[in-house]
């Protein structure tokens, strides 16, 4: 007899794979979701898609243009300032309580990732930078053991995992990684905090100048002539080349 998967799982199932196409760039800002074409690509039927689209809408992911177009949204510069600033103010205070807590299981799985980067650092893997880099960071907030901390982050995972695809500096952001891991080894929460504030800002930075061409001081302020992205006036849809619209 054939298997009937439930429609709750399917729903998962088209979610997670939609999610991850968006984070991987196969669906770029500006692609529309049409639910018809989605349910026959996925051999489902149109109610999986429906949910799945609206769960995507309150991660944030995708945006109703009008009540029957619905598109990946095209990040603005101040949405990745907002998600910035989130991940400056929880993921600084996660290294800190990670140095104090973690144990020598806990390093060493965050080796064992680091090894994973190298590896696809070495032969330009992007999705799998992504992913490791993505887990890499869960594990860090994780070893802070405080599940408030976990539950806060877990929301905006999705939207920090897509802006780091968009950062292609693959070979700095391994040695940042590693810096922090050593940090984090040290045992000193000071040194830490220390370590994954300068790693946060200098993402951010990146991240701006790959999605709008703005270039940040270290303080995080833009240039005057890059003031209109600063505003959040400009989106990452508006620039050239892969990120734009298709």
């Amino acid at each position: 007899m054939t298997k009937i998967e439930p429609l709750g799982a399917v729903r998962e199932r088209v979610l997670a794979n939609l999610r991850q196409e968006i984070i991987a760039g196969r669906l770029r800002p500006g692609d529309r979701l049409v639910e018809r074409e989605l349910a026959d690509r996925f051999g489902v039927s149109r109610v999986p898609v429906r949910e799945a689209i609206r769960a995507l809408v309150g991660e944030g992911f995708v945006h109703f243009e009008t009540p029957r177009r619905t598109v990946v949204r095209r990040l603005t510069a101040n949405d990745v300032k907002e998600l910035f600033e989130l991940r400056e103010a929880l993921e600084v205070y996660a290294a800190g309580l990670a140095a104090a807590r973690a144990t020598p299981e806990d390093l060493a799985e965050v080796q064992e990732l680091l090894d994973l980067a190298a590896a696809a650092t070495e032969s330009g893997d992007a999705e799998t930078i992504t992913d490791v880099n993505s887990r890499l960071h869960d594990r860090i907030v994780a070893m802070a053991g405080n599940h408030l901390l976990i539950a806060s982050l877990e929301p905006v995972a999705g939207r920090l995992r897509w802006m780091t695809r968009r950062n292609e500096e693959w070979p700095h952001l391994l040695v940042e990684h590693r810096e922090l891991y050593e940090a984090i080894a040290s045992g000193d929460p000071a040194r830490a905090r220390a370590h994954a504030l300068a790693h946060v800002r200098t993402n951010y930075r990146s991240t701006m100048r790959h999605l709008f061409g703005t270039e940040l001081d270290s303080d995080g302020h833009a240039a005057q002539d890059d003031d209109r992205h600063a505003r959040g006036e400009g989106d990452a849809g508006a620039q050239p080349g892969p990120e734009g619209e298709r």
